[in-house]
């Protein structure tokens, strides 16, 4: 049998040495240079032993872009899996300075950054920025808290000065209420003290003030309308007694009048010392003169019906000042603690 002849060795040609290190710390004998050949069924030797690929132009790169793709593959992996673990929105990673290429295609380079690593780098960013979230919560937590507090103290500042007021007011009330139930104790008893000073006055004008006579009925009052009186109404107070009932001085004072006086029949006008003027009407008859000084109670005439009348009567008008006009003498006796 024929066997396989031996290929051809390539010519040396000591001027085409590469001297590009690939992977190893320096030039070995039994790698390159290479030339381009189209080996043939003829020429091809059987392939025995360690076998190694020649280095292409470019393949550090390729060998550096695929360790550094695996790392970042890695890295976003584990970066995912920490979001999904703590539902918290993604965060940016940041990548370790990596060796250069040269290095990483080197045999004596350190070894690559492994995806674990750069997995747990991840996982550790995650737990920082959970941290970070965390402190941020608190944060608003605690900010949440002040503000509650502040605004508790706001309004318990509020409720106190609220209350205070409240207080003052009510205090204010009281001695308001107090200060006018003592100003209406006071006037009620001023009112009656005077009532009782008035009472007591009029108990001594009693003593010096008596009514004009006794057994007597009010027939006519003042001011009453009538055709019986010229001026249309009654001018005075008639006190109906049988005639020659005693007519008696009211108070103590001076005779100023006494005889026929036309429509008043007889009369006798008594002039107060204070220049009111008491006029006694209708008399059967008189018993002082002009002139005359008479005392409480003391008798000036009797009870008749001269004039002009219906029946015997004593008709008694007051003119104070001795004024034309005269007034009530009902009302004037009360005054004087009289009860006609």
């Amino acid at each position: 049998m024929a066997s396989n002849p031996p290929a051809p060795e390539a010519p040396y040609a000591p001027s085409q040495r590469s001297t590009e290190i690939f992977g190893y710390g320096g030039f070995r004998t039994d790698e390159g240079p290479w030339e381009e050949w189209n080996p043939t069924a003829e020429s091809v030797r059987p392939v025995r032993g360690k076998h190694r690929v020649a280095k292409q132009r470019g393949g550090g790169f390729a060998r550096s872009s695929t360790v550094l793709g695996v790392g970042v593959i890695a890295a976003v992996s584990a970066g995912g899996m920490a979001s999904a673990n703590t539902g918290k929105a993604p965060v940016s990673i940041s990548l370790p300075d990596l060796p250069d290429v040269g290095s990483l295609i080197s045999d004596d380079a350190p070894a690559p950054v492994a995806a674990s690593a750069l997995a747990d780098f991840g996982s550790e960013t995650a737990v920082d920025t959970d941290e970070s979230a965390a402190d941020a919560g608190e944060a608003l937590r605690s900010r949440i808290l002040a503000q509650v507090e502040s605004q508790q103290t706001q309004y318990e500042i509020k409720a106190a000065a609220l209350a205070k007021k409240a207080a003052a007011d009510a205090v204010a009330k009281a001695e308001k209420e107090a200060q006018a139930k003592a100003a209406a104790a006071k006037k009620k008893a001023a009112e009656e003290a005077a009532e009782k000073a008035e009472a007591a006055h009029l108990a001594e004008l009693a003593k010096q003030f008596t009514l004009p006579t006794s057994s007597y009925t009010i027939t006519s009052t003042f001011g009453q309308a009538g055709s019986l009186w010229s001026s249309g109404y009654h001018t005075g107070l008639d006190f109906a007694a049988p005639t020659g009932t005693l007519i008696k001085a009211v108070h103590s004072g001076t005779i100023t009048e006494a005889g026929w006086a036309g429509s008043y029949g007889y009369r006798t006008i008594l002039t107060l010392d204070d220049g009111t003027e008491l006029w006694f009407c209708h008399q059967s008859s008189i018993n002082v003169s002009v002139g005359q000084k008479v005392a409480t109670g003391d008798v000036i005439g009797r009870v008749g019906a001269t004039g002009n009348v219906t029946g015997a009567h004593l008709h008694l008008e007051v003119h104070p000042d001795g004024s034309s006009t005269g007034i009530d003498p009902a009302a004037w006796l009360r005054s004087k603690g009289l009860n006609p």
